[in-house]
């Protein structure tokens, strides 16, 4: 279970709501499955259908991250159009990472501006998503 205190899923969607209708992006960092830090990382592909971490903000982050005890737990990103559900391109994009077994992947959808779903999701080497159980308080 993937543990986010209330302020961090609140950054999260005003994260996602200030790149509408551009998708954003970003990182969770902690310890043991429970959210330390949240890193906001531009979207470089500056889309409504994909987004692409920041290369530097990205390494920038996980040397932030580490100097602090932290392992990355999660990537984010926001959906505009569409339900908080990873896309064909968000899987390949997950596969090709190298990441995907190691992360959750949170997304926020704002099909309703006045309450975004968030979720999180795994995603396996054969593709398959699962979803995953995520708690905040």
């Amino acid at each position: 279970m993937l543990l986010i205190a209330r302020q961090y899923a609140d950054d999260m969607i005003a994260h996602a709501l200030k790149e509408d209708p551009n998708e954003c992006c970003g990182i969770l960092s902690g310890k043991n499955n429970s959210v330390d830090y949240l890193y906001r990382i531009s979207n470089s592909a500056k889309s409504p259908y994909r987004y692409a971490m920041d290369p530097q903000e990205q390494l920038d982050a996980d040397k932030d991250s580490e100097s602090n005890g932290w392992e990355f737990l999660a990537f984010y990103h926001s959906h505009t159009h569409s339900e908080a559900y990873p896309s064909s391109t968000d899987v390949n994009m997950a596969l090709q990472s190298g990441y995907y077994l190691d992360v959750y992947y949170v997304l926020v959808s704002l099909l309703d501006h006045k309450c975004p779903e968030i979720r999180a999701f795994r995603i396996e080497e054969s593709g398959a998503i699962l979803e995953q159980d995520l708690k905040i308080s």
